[in-house]
C-alpha cells in the first residue's frame, strides 16, 4: 500500500523506557479520522489506517500501534480486517520490542501476528498480507540472532 500524501510523522519514535511519550492529544488528528459506524471501506481511506503502515515502515513502532487502536476498534467482531488490523498491530509490537532489545518478547508476539494474517485473503483494506507477512519475517529473524 502506497501511502498517500500528507500523512505527518511524529517528531520522534517513542521508545518506552527511553524517551518521553509524545503529548496527550499528539494523535488527535489520527483519531478523529475514525468515526462510530465506519465500515472496512470508510477506514480504509482514514489518516488512521493510511498512516499505521506507513508508520511501521517508518521505524515509528509505538505510534503505530497509537493510530491504528481506533481503527481496529471500529471494525466488525470477527471480520478478517479486524484480524488483519490486530495483526498489524502485533507486528508493530514485535518490532517495537525488539527496538527495545527484548527478542523473547519479540518472538512471541511475532507468533501472535502469524496467526492473526493466517489463512487472510490476500489484500485487504488496500495492503498485501504477503507484505506484511514479509516484513514480521524480518522481525522474527532479528529476533532470533
Amino acid at each position: 500500500m502506497k501511502p498517500p500524501n500528507p500523512i505527518p510523522l511524529p517528531e520522534f519514535a517513542h521508545v518506552p523506557g527511553t524517551n518521553a511519550r509524545h503529548p496527550e492529544r499528539a494523535f488527535d488528528v489520527f483519531h478523529d479520522s475514525v468515526r462510530e459506524g465506519m465500515g472496512p471501506e470508510d477506514l480504509r481511506d482514514t489518516l488512521a489506517w493510511r498512516a499505521g503502515w506507513h508508520f511501521v515502515e517508518q521505524g515509528y513502532f509505538w505510534e503505530a500501534h497509537e493510530v491504528l487502536e481506533p481503527v481496529w476498534m471500529a471494525l466488525p467482531q470477527g471480520g478478517a480486517e479486524r484480524a488483519f488490523v490486530q495483526g498489524l498491530i502485533q507486528v508493530a509490537n514485535a518490532a517495537l520490542k525488539l527496538r527495545m532489545n527484548r527478542p523473547k518478547a519479540a518472538r512471541r508476539l511475532c507468533d501472535i501476528a502469524a496467526g492473526h494474517l493466517d489463512g487472510l485473503p490476500a489484500e485487504i483494506m488496500g495492503l498485501r498480507i504477503e507484505t506484511v507477512q514479509r516484513y514480521l519475517e524480518g522481525v522474527r529473524v532479528r529476533a532470533n540472532l
